[in-house]
């Protein structure tokens, strides 16, 4: 009974935290600073999430209680896989698509060379490692290659706050490719949905989303800077970098653990994140962080639903402002931005689990 009610109740904050589809694709209202303009790169992806670009050209989607793991190649958009256990994460490397279920990790090999007239899901996969936890919520996680190789998972809280014995629990993990030598990088990470490393000094750099229930203002949700393995972020004893737990911060004081790098305002729900490592954008926007805000499912007054940026001087956060909006209107939200992924070329890609479409960013140049 209680594993019943665990799932219903699951269930309903994913539900909560998607509203209904407010109406169709409104780039008309997206504004973004001068050069830059928004177009729809595809609008055939219901729930899309995270994303993965291959060098040959194929961008990979995961989606949440869909179950589906999407490709797109050439404006064709292939289902991969169906009926997986919320595929949120997909990371693609040495030519396979690795995807994040909520307690394993499996992979895709040679995907590419099947997307063709003759494909018909599902494609055939291997579990690469099923040694993760089973979330009670917060199941869906996010994986990304780091430089040097590694394989980095999130594993989400199992509640809004509590403390754990399982030390995956709150934390981000990494692994071979192989799925051995796994190993937590990261503790005290409530539930983190996006990361990425500094370009210049390859540091990791990840979101984190703050606790619920506190008050429309608290605590603020985070932008965490982690410059070594074994650091602690804080969560359950300290929330938003300075907060103690009602419960549990008399046990260990904020003090003792590593402050964010960048506090975001509460309930913005920050997801996806990129440096943005081309060299289209103009110089001010070069190496700078983006930040996927998911947008706020229980503040009285909504927040989020929008891009913004971070800037950054010496690793060190010199500001934060606004880069695209317009997917809330007053109340009502048409889109939802989940995720971040570079071109080549430059153009920007932004996931919209809501609008079920990705988007691509564009600058040219004024004259």
């Amino acid at each position: 009974m209680k594993i019943i009610w665990i799932y219903l109740i699951s269930s309903l904050c994913i539900a909560v935290a998607r509203p209904l589809l407010a109406g169709p694709i409104q780039l008309d209202k997206i504004k973004l600073p001068p050069g830059f303009k928004m177009s729809v790169f595809n609008e055939h992806v219901p729930g899309a999430r995270s994303m993965s670009y291959s060098s040959k050209g194929t961008l990979f989607v995961g989606t949440m209680e869909q179950g589906k793991v999407y490709a797109i190649k050439d404006d064709k958009v292939y289902v991969i896989a169906e009926g997986l256990s919320m595929p949120n994460g997909v990371a693609f490397h040495n030519g396979s698509l690795y995807v994040a279920e909520t307690s394993r990790i499996i992979r895709f090999d040679q995907i590419e060379i099947q997307l063709n007239s003759a494909f018909k899901p599902p494609a055939k996969y291997v579990v690469v490692s099923d040694a993760f936890p089973k979330n009670e919520n917060h199941m869906w996680k996010v994986m990304r290659f780091s430089p040097d190789g590694w394989l980095y998972v999130s594993v989400g809280a199992p509640c809004d706050s509590c403390k754990k014995d399982d030390p995956r629990f709150g934390s981000i993990m990494r692994m071979k490719p192989d799925g051995k030598d796994l190993e937590v990088f990261a503790a005290g990470v409530r539930n983190s949905i996006g990361f990425d490393w500094d370009p210049d000094s390859r540091d990791l750099w990840f979101t984190d989303n703050g606790r619920d229930r506190l008050g429309d203002e608290v605590p603020a949700d985070k932008l965490n800077h982690a410059s070594k393995p074994k650091m602690n972020f804080g969560f359950p004893y300290c929330h938003g970098g300075d907060i103690p737990d009602s419960t549990f911060g008399k046990e260990k004081p904020c003090s003792e653990f590593t402050p964010p790098a960048q506090k975001l305002p509460a309930h913005v729900a920050p997801l996806g994140m990129r440096f943005y490592s081309k060299n289209l954008f103009p110089k001010e926007f070069q190496n700078q962080i983006f930040i996927a805000e998911h947008g706020s499912w229980n503040r009285t007054k909504k927040i989020g639903y929008r891009v913004t940026m971070v800037s950054l001087k010496n690793s060190k956060v010199v500001g934060y402002r606004d880069f695209a909006t317009g997917w809330l209107q007053g109340e009502s939200a048409w889109g939802r931005p989940v995720d971040i992924e570079l071109l080549p070329s430059g153009e920007m890609l932004i996931s919209d689990d809501e609008a079920g479409a990705i988007y691509k960013i564009t600058y040219h140049k004024l004259h």
